[in-house]
């Protein structure tokens, strides 16, 4: 009886730790270019083919008070893509007051009809809550990024990312893409 009383605690332990270390082991990205996600036509997309590469990551929906960004990241995206080996990539999320409500088919159409966007759009996905894309867990938690922790807290909130994969900056959702902060950012 004794011996039970002994090794079923440290069994159970061991176990918490073995699944403990399990999560962790999941969630082992180093950076930006170990993910690979679905574009918004279901195509698989690899961040390791943007090497080198300055990217934006922003979160948007369509029917949001900042949905006119589109316009203003189109314009970075379109100016700063060739010179500054710039990148723009969105992620549309529904996790605001229901603002993107539509599918991937639909919202596609949306940002071409409206914004004319050319710049690389991803399938919807959850940016918060607990079905939170593991791209967006990587972004928003220090023990994974490397820089800090953060909140997405409204649609067009802004991840730049260094050439080298690592994120650098959060811009906040009000901020405008052609913000002179971002800029500066885009051109050191």
């Amino acid at each position: 009886m004794k011996f039970l009383l002994i090794v079923v605690p440290v069994l159970l332990m061991g176990i918490y730790a073995f699944k403990r270390q399990k999560t962790l082991i999941t969630n082992t990205k180093k950076s930006i270019y170990d993910f690979i996600v679905k574009d918004i036509q279901g195509n698989s997309f690899d961040f390791s083919t943007l090497r080198g590469k300055k990217i934006m990551i922003v979160n948007t929906a369509s029917k949001c008070g900042l949905t006119p960004q589109y316009k203003q990241l189109e314009e970075i995206y379109t100016k700063y893509k060739d010179d500054q080996n710039f990148v723009i990539i969105g992620f549309p999320a529904n996790n605001f007051m229901r603002q993107e409500p539509g599918e991937n088919k639909e919202i596609a159409e949306f940002c071409e009809l409206n914004y004319g966007v050319t710049f690389p759009m991803m399938e919807k996905i959850d940016v918060k809550g607990k079905n939170q894309a593991e791209i967006y867990q990587f972004l928003t938690k220090k023990q994974f990024n490397g820089y800090k922790d953060s909140k997405v807290k409204w649609n067009f909130q802004k991840y730049l990312i260094g050439r080298d994969g690592k994120l650098e900056m959060i811009i906040n959702p009000q901020t405008k893409p052609n913000d002179p902060s971002v800029i500066a950012w885009i051109t050191k």
